[in-house]
């Protein structure tokens, strides 16, 4: 059973607080960070750069658990200086060369991963498995913080478990991202997830964040992944 881990969403972190937020960060041991790059063509919206990335490199070791929402994304990884240990993970909506785009991020020493918007069936799956280290679902439609979790999306992460174990990936870490809430982030790790992305309702939300953090990391821990 994987370890359930934490990903902050730096798109959610106050830029005026950064560097006191990423030694809290450092101190409480969070696994990495995710960064949501959007282009405003695969979803509605600009957010976090190329430079953004390289500046957060320089202020902190933790690794980026980089979200890409961007069209071709084969055509751009270069543009990110992407770092060996870190996490990419590229939509499976947003390529038609999946299997190149996922060995070129291999061959940067970090980890593809394979995104899903929610109305995405895991069957897209099926002849990318061999090169992927994860799976990330959305349990929103991407684009924009602070949105409600789509109810079904619990159930397809219990899907996305059972569909893992059948096809010989019983341990592969599943991330999820949308209204990763203290009460939604148990059901979600009850469900079969791994990895948290930790945005305004959990996190960042109202209090001291390191209060947030040992608060979620309790819940999750206590509850039972399938």
């Amino acid at each position: 059973m994987q370890t359930p881990m934490l990903s902050p969403s730096m798109m959610c972190a106050p830029l005026e607080s950064l560097p006191q937020l990423l030694q809290t960060f450092s101190d409480e041991k969070i696994e990495m960070l995710h960064i949501d790059v959007m282009d405003g063509v695969f979803v509605d919206n600009l957010c976090l750069g190329t430079d953004y990335c390289r500046s957060l490199r320089r202020l902190t070791s933790i690794p980026l658990d980089l979200h890409l929402m961007i069209t071709e994304p084969e055509h751009k990884l270069a543009w990110f200086d992407i770092q060996p240990g870190e996490f990419v993970s590229v939509h499976v909506e947003s390529s038609v060369h999946l299997q190149r785009t996922f060995a070129m991020i291999r061959a940067l020493g970090a980890h593809p991963a394979a995104a899903l918007n929610p109305a995405t069936p895991l069957s897209v799956l099926d002849y990318c498995l061999d090169e992927i280290d994860g799976i990330l679902l959305m349990t929103v439609n991407p684009g924009f913080a602070g949105q409600k979790m789509i109810p079904s999306m619990i159930d397809k992460i219990s899907d996305c478990r059972r569909y893992l174990v059948q096809h010989g990936y019983p341990e592969m870490p599943i991330e999820v991202d949308g209204n990763v809430s203290f009460e939604n982030g148990v059901r979600m790790r009850e469900a079969g997830a791994d990895i948290f992305v930790a945005g305004t309702s959990s996190v960042f939300a109202p209090g001291r964040t390191e209060d947030n953090i040992r608060r979620f990391r309790s819940a999750l821990y206590s509850a039972s992944r399938r």
